[in-house]
């Protein structure tokens, strides 16, 4: 049925009333939800409700955002603060990704006690800090990160110098656990005493670490900076020629693993040395009555490109040229040391080929063994059946 003139135009309006409406639900933004002043208040709170100064329903913040890492600096300054305190103490209520659970609540805790007028020595920081090092914390000379505000208050106690401090601040040095801090103390009064770029301090971080890991006594007394760079370079090439040895090993392993197919070459991938000789190691101790002036001599199997490169490093001979033939089995290195007052000293070293003869017996810098020493050698052949030369 055709419709009326009047029922088209109403028709038509309807339709133009739907479409401004459909235009306005297109471009039209939700309205912004309100800040939630109560959650950020009961973030800021948790955990530390003994420690609250305010009434946390009383707060009242004249403040317009909606980011929560605002809002919750804001709410901690309300509930704990009678003083400013420094950006590195606030950073914890905006970001604590990355952090584990005790230090949340001990970087927490520090911000309670320092914005509360109170005693961060007496509080804990006493353990690692003195109270000279807990001011410098508390009033760093520029923007800095919690951990990097620790170690320019440790680097201010041993120099005056704010840019030798700021340098070792952003070093890598800063990245150090706090469990050791103690040895890395003494390297920041190092680099105070010795000047250098952030960029030598984070090469020369790498090297001191490694060193303190395969020697627990290491320290720094006596040495400057010249020689621990050169040392630091004989350290890079040591760690090249490990790689080296590596991935000769590995590539002989994986020839090795084809013929047996291939899942055994992800076996062969897996492992960081070489079987060697089917030979147990050796130890022997002349007595003594005096405990103090016990000795024991040790004859030990070098399985790892690390030993190797280190054997020829304090022997002062090539004998990590010889890695090829220990991973291909025609040849095995032999260590032979002595140990006492808890010292151990290299003596000798030892090349047999896989009938366990001698073929090479050399000490530091390719000398022949001594009297002493040979009487040594001739117990570890009879004991292990090798022949000497």
């Amino acid at each position: 049925m055709a419709h009326s003139l009047i029922q088209r135009r109403q028709e038509a309006e309807r339709a133009r009333v739907e479409a401004y409406e459909a235009s306005l639900r297109r471009v039209s933004q939700l309205a912004r939800p309100a800040p939630s002043f109560h959650k950020a208040i009961d973030e800021a709170k948790r955990g530390f409700e003994a420690d609250i100064l305010r009434d946390a329903s009383a707060w009242r913040p004249q403040i317009k955002t909606r980011d929560s890492a605002r809002l919750r600096p804001a709410a901690a300054r309300y509930l704990f603060a009678r003083y400013a305190v420094a950006e590195h103490l606030e950073q914890i209520w905006t970001d604590c990704s990355g952090l584990a659970p005790d230090e949340i609540v001990l970087r927490k805790r520090w911000y309670i006690v320092a914005a509360g007028g109170g005693s961060l020595y007496r509080e804990g920081a006493g353990a690692w800090l003195s109270r000279k090092e807990i001011h410098a914390f508390l009033n760093p000379p520029t923007r800095l990160g919690f951990e990097a505000a620790i170690w320019q208050a440790i680097a201010r106690s041993y120099s005056d110098d704010l840019a030798i401090a700021l340098r070792i601040a952003r070093s890598r040095i800063a990245q150090t656990p706090r469990a050791e801090l103690g040895f890395w103390r003494e390297v920041v009064r190092f680099f105070c005493a010795h000047p250098t770029t952030v960029e030598d301090m984070d090469d020369l971080r790498d090297y001191l670490a490694d060193c303190r890991r395969r020697n627990p006594e290491f320290g720094l007394k006596g040495r400057t900076l010249a020689s621990l760079s050169r040392q630091m370079r004989e350290w890079h090439r040591d760690l090249e020629a490990i790689a080296r040895i590596e991935a000769a090993r590995r590539r002989a392993g994986a020839a090795q693993a084809r013929a047996r197919g291939q899942a055994s070459v992800r076996e062969a991938d897996g492992g960081a040395s070489w079987p060697g000789a089917a030979i147990t190691d050796w130890s022997w101790s002349r007595a003594a009555k005096d405990r103090s002036k016990r000795e024991e001599h040790l004859v030990i199997q070098l399985r790892t490109a690390a030993d190797l490169v280190a054997e020829t490093r304090a022997m002062r001979h090539c004998v990590a040229s010889y890695a090829a033939k220990c991973i291909a089995g025609h040849a095995s290195i032999w260590s032979l040391r002595r140990r006492a007052a808890g010292n151990t000293e290299r003596l000798l070293t030892i090349e047999l080929d896989r009938r366990s003869r001698a073929i090479q017996v050399r000490g530091f810098a390719n000398r022949t063994p001594r009297p002493e020493e040979r009487n040594l050698l001739e117990r570890w052949a009879k004991a292990r059946g090798i022949s000497l030369p």
